[in-house]
């Protein structure tokens, strides 16, 4: 109602001003004709005149109305150049700021949210360096003042930089005009004053603060540069750190675009994601599937199935798995595509140089891509135990008998239910209140029931105290409030997180800085704050997935080459990932419980799957597609879906986000039937008929009841 109440009066004051011609006593023809009379007024009532020029200039201003610059003028010509550009300094910033605030007040929230996907890079540019364009646009006059004054409006820029901002930047162009408007009897027209030579010297001050932030940035580039020679020429244009997959795609685009690459690595090709992670732990997770089949198989019509299996057996094929993948990330394959690999330890020895197998090469950039290794926290007596982790975990040959997974968040809750139902006893320990913390509390509570369904003995809210070991036997001494338990076994993973390869690299001596989390310092460029120097993947933050490593390569490889010309943001505004439990979870976006902690608005729609036809027929009917929207709208917020091939469904949400579609759109797209990519649809559907026009659908059905008769 205030919204429409605001509407109507400016609508009121538009009709006003054209059903009463006020416009043509804001033309220079008519200031120029009523000069005379208008010095007198002022003579003989200086106090109401300022008053009554300042109050409309503001209303003027405001409302956008035209005739800003023939007051402008007019203000020389009555007042003076000091006392009018005063005037019009003070009564032409507060108009544009109440314009400001009404486009912000009237139209910021619905652009937003039909469009914020869209500006969301504009928004964080004029959040970040929003006082410098608004000044540019400010000085050059050509550009309209009220056009400036509802576009800023509806962008996150605050009041007081806009009011600030503005009256420092329309100062010189309200000189000039002020200062025209002192000899007003010899202009002929207010498009006069302005000359090309004039405009052409508003644009490059405009360019001034541009020009002054790029000095500023090459200065700081001198100074982080200072105390080291750079040589004459570099053995190559890019070396890279790490053949993990953020260095592996990193050397790949450098090679493409036919730049000289090195690549170092210290271990194995592939990284922690072929030899570690990803790979062994989707390998295992496939076996003990296979396992959890077998012992389901009344649900499938089977009347009884047995599988014998060696646990050797399985570890070996989760070795062949890895040896299967090895040549994608081979050292010959990426020689062939161009790039020099080489096996040894790398230090960065300065700026434009890495030594490496006593030798030094000099290059023009660098990007560290180092990954990370599994975290293992200091718990007493925990150095007196054989533990694993997913550094070494796939060495283990001889089956566990009682098995401790330490960790309950994706990697501790896979690993978890791999091994159980590889028929070992499992106990899993979490110090939280629940396993997977970053997912909705339901889902993770979904998980947990499905594990100690599965037999594996959950334990939260137990904090890890020590270890202990009587009678060749191990223990875990875990605290759970006031009470001790103690929780015996004979094999320990520690899966408590990962902690970035910083460390060793020579880049601290070169005054690099870190994260509190050991991660590397890096600017939205992947740059850090020595320039020629980028980090990217796990070792740089802040997600560490593969994928986001693989996508971070773009931008620290494309920077480091082509900087000089045009460097590219770092964009991980749809960053989606899954978590391989059963059942599988994968999420895009905001969740629940992201976004009541940012106090985001949404709605949530929900659809089970058990109601698919697909999953029905495949015995897999649980889990379910939920999908948070701006309220009352499409636009998608983020995704967690839960359930069979999770991780593939997510894929058409990761696309819709990134290209602003909605979910009108996905409900309008064919999917094949039956699939489970059709819950995408279904969901779509939910969505649809909740916000279905009642009112509108009341009057088609009397349309059709008396199109009957």
């Amino acid at each position: 109602m205030k919204k429409i109440v605001l509407i109507t009066g400016i609508a009121l004051l538009l009709v006003l001003f054209s059903h009463f011609e006020l416009g043509q006593y804001l033309t220079l023809e008519f200031v120029k004709s009523q000069q005379a009379q208008i010095d007198q007024y002022y003579n003989q009532n200086a106090a109401l005149t300022i008053a009554a020029f300042f109050l409309v200039y503001i209303v003027v201003t405001a409302a956008s109305l035209p005739g800003a610059t023939i007051m402008t003028l007019a203000a020389g010509a009555v007042f003076g150049l000091v006392n009018g550009l005063i005037m019009v300094s003070f009564a032409s910033s507060i108009g544009a700021s109440l314009a400001f605030l009404v486009s912000r007040y009237l139209f910021r929230e619905s652009i937003q949210q039909k469009f914020g996907s869209s500006l969301e890079s504009i928004n964080q540019g004029i959040a970040r360096d929003g006082a410098f364009y608004l000044f540019a646009l400010r000085l050059v006059p050509a550009f309209p003042f009220f056009v400036i004054n509802l576009v800023m409006g509806l962008t996150p820029i605050k009041l007081k930089t806009f009011y600030w901002v503005s009256q420092l930047g329309m100062l010189a162009g309200t000189v000039v005009y002020v200062n025209a408007g002192t000899q007003l009897a010899q202009i002929e027209s207010a498009s006069g004053i302005l000359s090309f030579e004039l405009i052409i010297s508003f644009i490059l001050l405009a360019l001034l603060p541009f020009v002054g932030k790029k000095i500023v940035a090459l200065i700081n580039t001198r100074k982080a540069l200072a105390g080291f020679k750079k040589p004459d020429k570099f053995d190559t244009n890019l070396v890279v750190i790490g053949a993990g997959s953020a260095g592996l795609v990193t050397s790949y685009i450098a090679a493409a675009v036919k730049a000289k690459v090195t690549l170092i690595e210290r271990h194995k090709m592939g990284g922690d994601c072929l030899n570690y992670g990803c790979v062994p732990s989707k390998a295992i997770i496939r076996s003990a599937r296979f396992m959890s089949h077998v012992t389901r198989s009344r649900e499938f019509g089977i009347r009884t199935a047995n599988a014998d299996f060696e646990f050797s057996e399985v570890m070996d094929r989760v070795a062949e798995v890895i040896k299967k993948i090895e040549p994608h990330d081979s050292i010959e394959r990426y020689t062939g595509l161009g790039v020099d690999v080489i096996e040894g330890e790398a230090k960065v020895t300065s700026p434009w140089s890495v030594e490496v197998n006593g030798g030094t090469i000099t290059t023009r950039n660098i990007v560290i891509a180092t990954g990370a290794r599994p975290f293992v926290p200091p718990i007493e007596g925990i150095e007196k135990i054989k533990y694993y982790t997913s550094d070494n975990l796939w060495e283990l040959r001889k089956k566990p008998q009682k098995l401790v997974v330490l960790g309950g968040g994706p990697i501790g809750s896979e690993l978890t239910q791999a091994f159980s139902r590889l028929d070992i006893s499992v106990t899993q320990i979490e110090m939280l209140p629940r396993i997977l913390l970053r997912e909705d509390p339901e889902i993770s509570d979904l998980v947990q029931k499905q594990l100690v369904k599965e037999g594996v003995d959950v334990l939260v809210s137990h904090r890890a105290k020590r270890f202990v070991q009587r009678n060749n036997k191990n223990y875990l001494v875990a605290e759970h409030g006031d009470i001790e338990a103690e929780v015996e076994f004979d094999t320990l993973i520690v899966a408590v997180g990962r902690t970035a390869n910083s460390s060793d690299l020579g880049i601290e001596e070169l005054g690099i800085r870190l994260n509190a989390n050991k991660t590397i310092e890096t600017n939205e460029f992947l740059q850090t704050n020595i320039p020629t120097i980028f980090a990217c993947g796990d070792v740089a933050g802040p997600y560490q997935f593969t994928h986001v490593g693989a996508h971070q390569a773009w931008y620290a490889s494309v920077n480091a080459l082509f900087g000089v010309f045009k460097q590219f943001k770092a964009d991980y505004r749809v960053i989606p990932w899954a978590t391989f439990t059963e059942p599988e979870i994968a999420r895009v976006g905001l969740n629940e419980t992201e976004a009541k902690e940012q106090g985001i608005e949404y709605e949530s729609t929900v659809y089970a799957i058990d109601d698919l036809d697909r999953a029905i027929a495949d015995s897999e009917a649980h889990g379910f597609v939920k999908v948070l929207t701006v309220p009352g709208k499409d636009r998608i917020l983020g995704v967690t879906i839960v359930g069979e091939h999770a991780g593939d469904l997510i894929a058409e949400y990761v696309l819709a986000m990134k290209h602003g579609l909605g979910l009108n759109k996905i409900l309008g797209t064919i999917h094949i039937y039956p699939t489970f990519a059709e819950a995408n649809k279904y969901v779509a559907g939910e969505w649809k008929r909740a916000h279905a026009p009642q009112k509108l659908l009341a009057w088609v059905g009397k349309f059709h009841t008396w199109m009957r008769g």
